[in-house]
């Protein structure tokens, strides 16, 4: 017998399609039916639901995975997903889900499907308010804070508030464990993936908590400085968990090399996930010093908001520096894993960077002595998760005045500047190194921003950051930050933002995807450009479009520097860019 029902389509409200169950063949109790969908735009992930005019036993051969009804005997409601591998269909499709129904009795069966498109979440973007005293931008500074505060929630791991403003993250490894059962959940994700690297994670709330304190005016005037210290405080409740011992850090969560090798949302992990430690025995000075300089900065920034709290990351902190002067070394030799993704080429930087900070929370002399004593001489590479010398240096001038570091601070932008060492591109982007360019450029920007307010060559090194800021906010035509500006890049090398909605699953046919990625990662900076300002918005080219926690601090920093300038009137005008003549 076969039985034929036309379908009939339509889009709801929503943008669900409805169509009817064609009936291809019939035998006995058994029919073979399909529900099937013009697509009418890209489509990556998909829920079908069904309900049959009379109970049904069991369905088989299906298009999907099942996840309603679990079990029954007999049941007229049917709820199911794509299959991993076939999420992704493009617009103008035909798409047709087939299944084998088992009938529970001899009434004819018709059945209606609702397929519920799970691609993109609905989002909404806050408003942002501008302080009314300020000078009038190029660039919109506070929405550029705000989307980047925004990219560190979607970075977050481990339960999740409940004005989480990011739908399309979840509660996330809230298995995170140490090896006597401590509590490791909480933190942020590192870049485009899901393993927890505490070393450049430190790193960033460093960088981002100084530029809070030096900048809080950026914040305050402008609505966003409740979220700032919500967005510090994240990685900062991490730290103190992951300080399980006055001599145990623990500096690591998850498998770097196997998290890589699969593509999936936190949301959707299932694998027993590895930590990582130092401790008496296995030493790693370096993060330790970082993860004290972190807290220490915390410290600061909290003291006189949640007093408490400051105390108590003033103590970790003291721990942890104690700790360090004692098992000097450097921290991927005692973590290997950690060796293909941020291995540490030295320990003796963050000494100094993590004693000038144990010093500013302290007013200790004892540890700017220590901060002296450990400074390494000359021009600074960079900046960077693992170069601190640059910062080191600033902040080494800012308390003592002494000419040898104003002299470093100056060689230093001597080499950075159009006319020294450093490469430029023809559109003036001070290009170091070709794997995140944006990233060296905007956090060089910030010490020149600090180093202009201490009086070493104010109006050039303003301009000069300026410039640097600009390049990445859209001056070529095309900005470098998701959801930022003009023609932003959307095809970010990122697994959560890459995929659908739960609860369709995800894996490497959404790397494939050509199209944009489904949710906009707001307010996170890409790598960046080659050396000839070319750049692919392509998800498999890592090296322009991965993103990170650390590439956004130095970004949002030196963003808040700029507000900063405008709100007390001291912006340059008119902008007069630094570039190679």
């Amino acid at each position: 017998m076969l039985l034929l029902l036309l379908s009939t389509l339509a889009w709801s409200v929503l943008g669900d399609m409805t169509t009817t169950m064609q009936v291809t063949s019939q035998q006995g109790q058994t029919l073979l039916g399909s529900f099937c969908f013009d697509l009418k735009a890209d489509t990556l992930g998909w829920e079908l639901d069904v309900t049959f005019s009379t109970p049904v036993k069991d369905v088989s051969q299906y298009d999907g995975d099942v996840i309603s009804p679990s079990s029954a005997s007999c049941f007229t409601q049917l709820q199911m997903v794509n299959k991993p591998p076939d999420g992704v269909h493009y617009t103008g499709e035909h798409l047709c889900v087939k299944m084998m129904v088992h009938r529970c009795g001899a009434a004819v069966i018709t059945a209606t499907g609702v397929l519920r498109d799970l691609t993109h979440a609905q989002q909404t973007v806050p408003a942002v308010s501008t302080f009314a005293g300020a000078q009038a931008t190029k660039y919109n500074y506070v929405e550029v804070l705000m989307k980047s505060m925004m990219f560190y929630e979607a970075q977050r791991s481990g339960k999740l508030p409940a004005d989480n403003r990011i739908p399309w993250r979840g509660d996330s490894a809230l298995g995170d464990k140490g090896d006597n059962g401590e509590d490791l959940t909480g933190g942020w994700y590192d870049a485009g993936g899901n393993t927890k690297f505490n070393f450049p994670m430190a790193f960033s709330t460093t960088f981002l908590t100084w530029g809070l304190i030096r900048y809080k005016d950026a914040y305050e005037k402008t609505g966003q400085l409740d979220k700032m210290y919500e967005c510090i405080k994240w990685p900062l409740d991490y730290f103190i968990k992951c300080h399980t011992q006055q001599d145990e850090l623990y500096v690591q969560t998850g498998d770097g090399a196997y998290e890589h090798s699969t593509w999936t949302s936190p949301e959707r992990m299932n694998q027993n996930r590895p930590t990582f430690k130092i401790d008496a025995d296995n030493h790693g000075s370096d993060i330790a010093m970082e993860v004290a300089a972190a807290m220490a900065a915390g410290s600061i920034a909290f003291k006189q908001k949640d007093p408490a709290y400051s105390s108590t990351l003033l103590t970790h902190a003291k721990q942890l520096y104690t700790y360090a002067l004692a098992h000097q070394g450097k921290y991927s030799d005692s973590v290997p894993d950690v060796s293909d993704f941020y291995k540490s080429y030295g320990f003796a930087d963050e000494n100094s960077w993590g004693a000038i900070w144990m010093y500013k929370a302290t007013g200790d002399n004892q540890y700017l002595a220590d901060a002296e004593q450990h400074y390494i001489p000359g021009p600074a590479w960079g900046f960077s998760w693992d170069e601190k010398n640059g910062g080191a240096n600033v902040l080494l001038y800012e308390a003592t005045k002494k000419s040898i570091y104003q002299q470093d601070i100056v060689a230093t932008f001597n080499a950075w500047l159009p006319g020294g060492t450093v490469a430029y591109t023809p559109n003036c982007l001070a290009f170091r190194l070709k794997w995140g360019p944006l990233r060296y450029s905007a956090n060089m920007a910030y010490l020149a921003l600090v180093a202009a307010d201490e009086g070493i060559n104010t109006s050039q090194y303003r301009q000069w950051a300026i410039g640097q800021i600009h390049y990445i906010l859209g001056d070529t035509g095309r900005s470098f930050i998701a959801g930022f500006g003009n023609n932003p890049p959307q095809r970010l090398h990122h697994r959560s933002s890459s995929c659908p909605l739960l609860p369709a699953p995800c894996s490497w046919d959404m790397e494939k995807y050509k199209g944009p990625n489904p949710q906009v990662l707001y307010g996170a900076m890409v790598g960046g450009p080659d050396q000839n300002d070319k750049y692919s918005d392509d998800r498999d080219d890592t090296m322009r479009n991965e993103v990170a926690c650390d590439y956004n601090a130095g970004l949002q920093s030196s963003v808040a520097g700029l507000q900063h300038l405008a709100n007390g009137n001291q912006f340059p005008s008119p902008l007069q860019p630094v570039c190679p003549q």
